[in-house]
C-alpha cells in the first residue's frame, strides 16, 4: 500500500504510551489520503486541517522532545500550563481534531475491508464514507458542513479507483490492496483507540461544532 504504508505506525505498547515522534512521522503521510476521495471543495479543507494539526503538535513537541516524549506527556503538561483554558488550546486541541480525521480514514477503510457495500452498486463507496462521517465527524460539524458532506458522497470515486489511487496508480489485485489496508488498520486502530481512551480519561474531549 504505497500511500498508507509509507511510514508505519509502531505497535502500541502494553502501557498504551504513544511516543510522539514516531506517531508524527506515521501520520505525516496520511493527509494525501483525502486527495484520493476527489471533491476538493469538501476534502481539501479536511486535508489541510489534518496537516495543520500535525504541524501544531510537532511545533509543541520540538520545544522540548524529552518533556513531550509521549502524547500523554503533552496533554498532562498543557493541562497544568493552560489551566481553565485547557483543553481548547495548544497541541491538545490539535490532537483532538487530528484523531477525528484519522477516525474517518480508519472507519472508511475498515468498512471496505469488512465488505460493507450497496448491493445494487457494489463499486460505489457511499455506504462506507457515510458510515465513517457519521462515526467520526458529523456531530462536530454544523448544519452547512453536514449538508456539504452529504452532497459530496455522490461525487466519490469508485471503489476500484480509490484502491488504485491508494497504490499511487499501480495496477494491483484488489485482494492484495485490501490485505495491505488490513495491515495498516491492525497498527493504527489500537493507537487511535488509545488516544480516544486518553481523552475520555482526562476529560479532554469537547463537543463544540466547527
Amino acid at each position: 500500500m504505497a500511500l498508507l504504508l509509507e511510514s508505519e505506525f509502531k505497535v502500541l505498547p502494553a502501557d498504551k504510551q504513544i511516543e510522539t515522534q514516531p506517531f508524527l512521522e506515521a501520520v505525516a503521510h496520511l493527509p494525501p489520503f483525502f486527495d484520493c476521495l476527489g471533491t476538493p471543495i469538501v476534502y481539501s479543507p479536511v486535508k489541510a486541517d489534518l496537516a495543520g494539526n500535525i504541524k501544531k503538535i510537532r511545533a509543541v513537541y520540538e520545544t522540548n522532545p524529552t518533556k513531550f516524549k509521549t502524547l500523554q506527556n503533552i496533554l498532562e503538561a498543557e493541562k497544568e500550563m493552560y489551566g481553565s483554558a485547557w483543553p481548547k488550546v495548544g497541541a491538545t486541541l490539535a490532537l483532538m481534531w487530528l484523531k477525528r480525521g484519522l477516525k474517518f480514514i480508519q472507519v472508511l477503510l475498515q468498512s471496505l475491508c469488512d465488505g460493507e457495500r450497496d448491493e445494487d452498486n457494489p463499486n460505489l463507496i457511499r455506504v462506507n464514507a457515510i458510515k465513517a462521517y457519521e462515526m467520526a465527524l458529523r456531530k462536530y460539524h454544523g448544519w452547512m458542513l453536514q449538508k456539504l458532506f452529504m452532497g459530496s458522497v455522490y461525487a466519490l470515486p469508485y471503489k476500484s479507483d480509490l484502491l488504485k489511487a491508494l497504490e499511487k496508480g499501480k495496477d494491483v489485485k484488489e485482494e492484495e490492496t485490501l490485505e495491505k489496508i488490513h495491515q495498516f488498520l491492525s497498527k493504527v486502530t489500537p493507537i487511535l483507540d488509545a488516544i480516544y481512551e486518553m481523552y475520555t480519561k482526562m476529560s479532554a474531549e469537547l463537543d463544540y461544532k466547527a
